[in-house]
């Protein structure tokens, strides 16, 4: 059988203003660590000056509000990714780089390259917009 340490991973890169997320945001991530349905592997700060200057600072959880949560992976965001990511930053605002281990999705991943089959394609669709869909559908068949 074949067997991962890892399940799949996403990065999530999310804006704001200031120089951290807002406390609410940290607890729902924590609520959802503490639920095991995923892991923190690396946490960063990406903040862009009015100048486009970039300043990256890996996160330290105990500072940060996380608790007791431990990274897994320090640096797994490497500096590409940051580069990249970092385009997409307003100058004058900050964002948090939160890769997420989805631990829930592993025994599916086990299984599926188990069998020899092979994902071919993965896509992650916003809350936003699958709300805003349904909501739309919604309101066009009270319509009818």
């Amino acid at each position: 059988m074949v067997e991962f340490r890892y399940g799949p991973v996403e990065l999530y890169l999310v804006g704001f203003e200031g120089d951290r997320p807002d406390p609410a945001v940290i607890a729902a991530l924590v609520e959802q660590l503490e639920s095991g349905l995923v892991r923190l592997l690396d946490f960063v700060l990406i903040s862009k000056s009015a100048d486009g200057d970039i300043t990256v600072t890996e996160i330290e959880t105990e500072e940060f509000g996380l608790g007791s949560v431990e990274l897994a992976e320090l640096g797994l965001a490497g500096d590409e990714d940051v580069a990249d990511l970092a385009e997409l930053i307003e100058p004058g605002t900050s964002a948090a780089l939160v890769t997420l281990e989805l631990l829930y999705a592993r025994k599916l991943a086990e299984r599926v390259a188990a069998s020899g089959a092979v994902v071919l394609s993965s896509e992650r669709i916003p809350a936003p917009i699958v709300n805003a869909i349904l909501d739309a559908a919604e309101d066009e068949g009270e319509q009818s």
